[in-house]
């Protein structure tokens, strides 16, 4: 049966990976942000403009959406940036930027399109960094964190028959890592009594972008998710990312002693 699908982020990574899967038998509103990649999308797909960083182009892209449509299946939140650095020189307006991208923008996108959902689902690309264990990417990690809190809330509150699920990905080959590192040089810059844990980090993030696993085992999770008529909350895709999940289970000072510990080892 033709479903109705809703994806953010659809240009590239993940996102690109889902549209160009769920546009080959359904409907898809794939929204975009750089006109230069239009031609990523899949012929079929319906291209919707969205900047996540103004709340006036997320309501233009909801009411778009709602013009051509009185029924979604499912919203895919895929779109999102990472703002990387030391927590003891990052700008708090850099910080406020990763949730406006990260987490506001979504649920205002979602809160939006919430009249026509009722008895769809809501599927959030969230983090293995939302456990809370990885030092220099806490703006990315918290923010995936309150992603996964904010939405959870929304799933016990709710009365529509909605239902609401976080998929966690590991490490990912996708050009995230590689835009990630060209966007946060500025923040980079200024981290100079961090250099080695910087370059290490940096290291860690381009051998990401080509080692990850490859974007099709988040497409087959969200499949999963997607098909099931009761799926879980939360899916971790990837032994790293169990492995992480399992890790943040330790008693704080533990985990903090463990963690510096390696990254010391780690940035020699």
């Amino acid at each position: 049966m033709k479903k109705i699908y809703i994806i953010t982020g659809a240009t590239s990574g993940i996102g690109k990976a889902l549209c160009e899967y769920f546009a080959i038998n359904n409907t898809v509103f794939a929204g975009y942000r750089n006109a230069e990649k239009l031609n990523e999308l899949p012929a079929q797909a319906i291209p919707f403009f969205i900047d996540s960083n103004r709340p006036e182009s997320i309501a233009q892209a909801a009411e778009f959406i709602k013009s051509k449509t009185d029924k979604i299946d499912t919203l895919i939140n895929v779109s999102g940036c990472v703002v990387a650095g030391a927590m003891e020189h990052l700008p708090v307006d850099e910080l406020r930027r990763q949730f406006e991208v990260n987490v506001f923008a979504h649920i205002d996108l979602s809160q939006r399109l919430l009249p026509i959902l009722d008895g769809g689902k809501i599927i959030n690309i969230s983090s293995m960094s939302s456990f809370g264990i990885f030092p220099f990417i806490a703006p990315y990690g918290a923010s995936k964190r309150a992603l996964d809190i904010m939405f959870n809330a929304l799933q016990l509150e709710i009365k529509k028959d909605i239902k609401v699920i976080s998929i966690k990905p590991g490490a990912i080959a996708t050009p995230l890592w590689e835009k990630s590192i060209n966007e946060n040089e500025k923040s980079f810059s200024t981290c100079t009594d961090y250099n080695k844990e910087i370059k290490f980090m940096v290291k860690n993030a381009k051998a990401n972008g080509v080692k990850g696993l490859p974007v099709e085992k988040v497409v087959q999770t969200v499949i999963k998710a997607d098909s099931a008529k009761n799926p879980r909350p939360s899916y971790t895709v990837g032994l790293d990312a169990k492995a992480a999940e399992l890790i943040s289970h330790l008693p704080q000072g533990i985990l903090n002693k463990l963690i510096k510990f390696k990254l010391a080892q780690k940035a020699k």
